[in-house]
């Protein structure tokens, strides 16, 4: 992949066949690479993809995929919880050789607009301390950190981080990916 000022970058619904298997696939691979995760990681990953995948509300639940230069770089999804209020951001990947793009800023941004014009009131999520690059992101988009709980997961000692954002505190629209 180019440098952003040549590439063609795309950010759209995920709803084309491939989709949900690079989901999967994107983030097994990736996580194995960069912080040598196993299997289970991608187990967890495939039942979050497969539940969505065969039981979306499309009024309350949406995924998105980023492209750059028709390629698949980057994946999100917004799912419902049990609270009709609340809504939980899932799977944020972006791969290594599209990382600088903006692309990570762009998914949740989908998801947060996604968020809001269905009526939820928060968006909650649960990441790594160890994915700086995602919590920035995050944190950029008004997510607060209201609890970590060390575990151990995917063949690794980790910090798991809850996070939350109240939709009706964060005012500023963010970059548009149209």
């Amino acid at each position: 992949m180019t440098h952003q000022q040549e590439s063609k970058v795309v950010v759209r619904r995920a709803d084309r066949p491939g989709d949900f298997g690079w989901m999967v696939m994107a983030n097994g691979e990736t996580y194995a690479e960069q912080f040598g995760w196993d299997t289970e990681y991608e187990a967890l990953v495939a039942r979050i993809v497969a539940d969505f995948a065969t039981s979306r509300d499309p009024a309350r639940e949406a995924g998105w995929v980023a492209e750059v230069d028709g390629q698949r770089a980057g994946c999100v999804i917004l799912v419902a919880t049990t609270d009709p209020d609340v809504a939980r951001l899932r799977i944020l990947l972006v791969t290594p050789e599209a990382r600088g793009c903006g692309l990570g800023t762009r998914l949740v941004q989908e998801c947060l607009d996604f968020a809001r014009a269905a009526g939820y009131r928060h968006v909650t999520l649960w990441t790594n301390d160890i994915l700086t690059s995602a919590r920035r992101i995050y944190e950029a988009a008004g997510f607060t950190l209201i609890d970590e709980e060390r575990h151990h997961s995917f063949g690794s000692d980790l910090v798991g981080q809850n996070w939350v954002l109240d939709l009706g505190s964060w005012g500023c629209p963010g970059p548009q990916s149209r």
